[in-house]
C-alpha cells in the first residue's frame, strides 16, 4: 500500500500544482474572492489527501476496499469545490459573503459524506470481522474433517470418516458465546475421534457415531439461540 500510496501523492501533487499554475497564470484581480475561493479549494485538496492517506494505510486489501469511498467521496468534493470555488474566484462581481456561504456548504457536505463513509466502513469491517470470528470453528473443523476422510485406509473408516465430515460440512457454520462448552466437547471428541481413525482403533464407528450427535446436538442449539 505504500507504494501505491506514493504514487498517489505524486498525481495529487501534479493535480494541485495544476490548480496554482491555473489560478495564478490567468489574469484575474486578487481580490477576497480571489482568496476565499483559493482556499477553500486548498483545504479540500489537502482533506481529500488527508482521507487517501486513511485509505492507504489499511492493513489489508480488503480493509482498503472498505475504506476506498473515502477516496472517491473526497475526489467528488475536490470537483464540485474547483467548480464553485473557481467561480468565486473568476467572478469578482459576486458578494464576498455569497462567495464563502456556497464554499462553506460544499465543504460541510464533503465532511458529512466522508464522515458517514467512514462510519459505514468501520462498522462493515467490525461486522466481517465478528463473522470470521464466528465461522472459524466450523471452517477448522471441516478442514481437518476433510483430511481425516481422504488419509482413511479401510472402507469402514472412509465411511465414518465422511459421514462425520458431511455433518460437520452442513452444519451451521455461526458460532457464538452460547455453544462454547459443546464446541469444546466437539473438539475434544473429534480429536479422539481423529486418533481412533489413525491408529485404526476397534471403537472408531462408535466414537464417530457419538460426534455425529454431538453435531446434530450443536446445530438444534444453534437454531435456539437465533
Amino acid at each position: 500500500m505504500n507504494k501505491t500510496f506514493k504514487s498517489y501523492i505524486a498525481v495529487w501533487a501534479i493535480c494541485f500544482i495544476l490548480f496554482n499554475a491555473i489560478a495564478f497564470i490567468i489574469p484575474n484581480e486578487l481580490k477576497s474572492n480571489f482568496w476565499n475561493g483559493y482556499i477553500f479549494i486548498t483545504l479540500t485538496f489537502f482533506g481529500q489527501l488527508f482521507c487517501a492517506n486513511i485509505a492507504f494505510k489499511s492493513e489489508n486489501a480488503q480493509k482498503f476496499f472498505y475504506n476506498f469511498p473515502l477516496i472517491s467521496i473526497s475526489f467528488i468534493g475536490v470537483v464540485a469545490m474547483l467548480v464553485i470555488g473557481g467561480l468565486t474566484m473568476a467572478i469578482t462581481a459576486i458578494p464576498v459573503w455569497v462567495g464563502i456561504v456556497l464554499c462553506l456548504i460544499v465543504l460541510a457536505f464533503t465532511a458529512i459524506a466522508v464522515i458517514n463513509v467512514s462510519i459505514v466502513s468501520e462498522t462493515v469491517s467490525t461486522v466481517d470481522n465478528k463473522t470470521k470470528a464466528n465461522t472459524f470453528f466450523v471452517k477448522a473443523l471441516i478442514a481437518d474433517a476433510q483430511i481425516l476422510m481422504l488419509n482413511a485406509e479401510t472402507a469402514q473408516t472412509k465411511d465414518i470418516t465422511k459421514k462425520v465430515y458431511e455433518a460437520i460440512r452442513y452444519s451451521d457454520p455461526i458460532s457464538s458465546n452460547e455453544l462454547s462448552d459443546i464446541e469444546a466437547q466437539i473438539t475434544a471428541d473429534f480429536r479422539k475421534f481423529e486418533n481412533a481413525i489413525q491408529t485404526n482403533a476397534e471403537n472408531a464407528t462408535s466414537i464417530g457415531e457419538k460426534l455425529v450427535i454431538l453435531i446434530e446436538n450443536r446445530n438444534t442449539k444453534c437454531k435456539f439461540f437465533k
